[in-house]
């Protein structure tokens, strides 16, 4: 794991250069929460061009960049939206996935508002994009270099980032019947694939119910697609069909984490500590560290390895 002050000369926190997928990939099925079906195409993308989901409504096409500041609140996911524009809702799993593969620019095309939840994670994604292989492109990679300590707190929700020399995540949940549960390792593509791909989103069954009722009546969309092949139901002190590992809860928040961290754009090189992370608490401690010019710079990393800053 990275430490504050290491020599990032001799760990480089990533590839060189950009990358963006060898060919298409594409996945349909219901949305957990909106339960529509929706088809998916992930395609190549030029240099710099990021992720950018393309959503077609009526035959006309969207663009919705992956940014944090297109992030909008909603019930249990994270959406994204262009002003008044159409929505794009639960983009986290494929948004962790191509950051886990180090995949920068893409993209995503959508014919509906929500994305497959498939089996409630990402390893659906993070097949497809491994079997369509990832090509780099002649432009170097930018990293997002934490300079200082930010700090984010709500009540029991507390995140920090510090620098480090790459990507790493410590992060725990506390849960009724389950006690602490902790994670914590680096965010590459063997480490992702083998300990947070696998992670089912997850849900005590009876808050699960009052969330149905809340949504019907307020008309907002919130896990009517969801069921027991695609979100882990826990029910006092296990999980109705079992656990895929004894900590699959907090391993799925961390690979949610990963996802939303995403949205800020560049390949993050920081430390990350999170007391029961969440959607709404990962976008703001994101916006906290991306709103102070001082705490962040973007670099690229020169032949030799060592760092410079971005062109």
């Amino acid at each position: 794991m990275g430490q504050q002050g290491a020599d990032t000369r001799a760990a480089p926190p990533g590839p060189r250069f950009q990358a963006t997928l060898a060919r298409p990939v594409a996945g349909s099925g219901v949305g957990l929460h909106t339960a529509k079906p929706s088809n998916v195409r992930v395609l190549p993308a030029p240099p710099d061009h990021g992720v950018v989901f393309r959503r077609f409504v009526q035959g006309v096409a969207h663009d919705v960049p992956a940014h944090w500041r297109n992030r909008r609140s909603r019930p249990l996911c994270t959406a994204l939206q262009v002003g008044e524009g159409p929505l794009v809702r639960t983009v986290e799993h494929l948004m962790a996935a191509l950051s886990a593969a180090r995949i920068d620019n893409a993209l995503v095309e959508i014919d509906a508002e929500e994305l497959p939840i498939f089996d409630g994670s990402a390893e659906p994604w993070r097949l497809k994009l491994a079997e369509a292989g990832r090509v780099e492109q002649d432009r170097p990679r930018r990293y997002l270099r934490v300079l200082k300590r930010v700090e984010y707190r709500n009540g029991r929700h507390k995140q920090s980032i510090d620098p480090a020399a790459a990507f790493t995540v410590k992060g725990s949940v506390t849960l009724n019947g389950l006690g602490q549960l902790r994670w914590s390792g680096p965010i590459d593509p063997d480490t992702f694939a083998r300990e947070l791909a696998p992670s089912r989103s997850f849900g005590r069954l009876k808050w699960a119910l009052l969330a149905k009722l809340f949504g019907r009546f307020t008309r907002e969309p919130v896990l009517r697609g969801a069921n027991l092949s695609n979100t882990v139901a826990l029910w006092r002190r296990s999980a109705i069909g079992g656990l895929r590992m004894p900590d699959e809860p907090v391993r799925h928040r961390v690979l949610d984490l990963v996802g939303d961290y995403a949205l800020a754009g560049h390949p993050l090189m920081g430390r990350t500590t999170a007391v029961m992370p969440g959607h709404e608490h990962n976008h703001a401690m994101i916006a906290i560290l991306l709103e102070d010019a001082t705490a962040w710079d973007l670099v690229e990393i020169a032949e030799g390895g060592d760092l410079r800053p971005a062109s």
